[in-house]
């Protein structure tokens, strides 16, 4: 019997899972309009060079804490089930606010960013990736992203696979997006992106709740089998 094309099912469905929520968290298109702004009065040459670092720091970030954020947790003794329930809170929590008011999250964002604006320093890492790019919120989801990793097989390694694809793309993407900020303000404008991030919040709410689901089925299939004789 032939097995080979479980791991590729396995690592499209972690790209389907991953790419949606860390686009819509991440939002590189509302955030591009902030990051024009922090340039302002910058060269395109140093532009393009910034938009690349903050893309590689972004990929660095995003790949860290999937492979590794669920693991550390259940170092701590956090069940598989218990980090999928309060990953799947998170995720859903943060894509209501960001469905209900997504100018208060690009405004956070702007004040995050705001050092960057009075300093010739290296500021691609701290403020421009972290918190700006990928904070806080992005690890959250990234952590929770990764509970939902198989318990055990070769579709484990095909699952990390799938999401790392979908980290990459997303790094891709920041990296265009910065590195073309002025057309995309050119293209959207400040509506368009906010309506642009109620669409994609909506799809991040939508994944919050699937992580939910799939915690409180685990944690129902462990009753089931301790009740029986």
């Amino acid at each position: 019997m032939d097995l080979s094309p479980l791991p590729v099912s396995s690592a499209i469905g972690a790209f389907l899972l991953t790419f949606p929520a860390l686009f819509s968290i991440v939002n590189p298109v509302g955030a591009a309009l902030i990051f024009n702004e922090v340039m302002d009065g910058r060269s395109r040459a140093e532009r393009h060079r910034m938009a690349a670092r903050i893309g590689i720091y972004s990929t660095v970030v995003l790949l860290v804490s999937l492979w590794l954020g669920g693991y550390v947790l259940n170092f701590f003794g956090v069940s598989l089930e218990a980090l999928r329930i309060a990953g799947g809170l998170v995720v859903a929590i943060r894509a209501w606010a960001l469905l209900m008011q997504p100018g208060a999250h690009e405004e956070r964002k702007a004040s995050a960013a705001a050092p960057a604006q009075d300093t010739g320093d290296d500021v691609a890492f701290f403020p421009l990736t972290m918190p700006f790019t990928t904070g806080p919120g992005t690890i959250a989801v990234a952590i929770a992203l990764s509970s939902q990793r198989p318990s055990s097989g070769i579709g484990t390694l095909s699952f990390f696979a799938g999401m790392s694809v979908a980290a990459i793309a997303i790094a891709a993407i920041i990296w265009l997006c910065y590195r073309w900020s002025d057309r995309v303000v050119a293209l959207l404008g400040a509506s368009g992106a906010r309506v642009f991030s109620r669409l994609v919040a909506f799809l991040l709410l939508c994944v919050g709740v699937q992580i939910i689901v799939t915690g409180i089925t685990g944690v129902a299939e462990i009753i089931v089998r301790h009740a029986q004789p």
